[in-house]
């Protein structure tokens, strides 16, 4: 089974190291990159191409409701 391709998106590094610590810990899953910030997160999801992503809601500058947005308006 190939691994779900997982970026992981929140302004507090903290909060991101445990949420990756956690989900390092299912086989079914790979962290493909990490984001402190809305921008960032557009960025890598054009890069890595995830499957799912985990975003913080309320980040300084675009938020994660934003990003989905963004990422749906792509879509059309």
């Amino acid at each position: 089974m190939t691994p779900l391709k997982v970026i992981v998106v929140d302004d507090e590094q903290l909060a991101r190291d445990e949420l990756c610590y956690q989900l390092e810990q299912m086989s079914a899953i790979e962290i493909v990159a990490q984001a402190s910030n809305g921008f960032e997160a557009l960025n890598a999801v054009e890069r890595f191409e995830p499957d799912v992503l985990f975003l913080d809601i309320q980040m300084p500058g675009l938020g994660g409701f934003e990003v989905a947005r963004r990422l749906l308006d792509r879509e059309d």
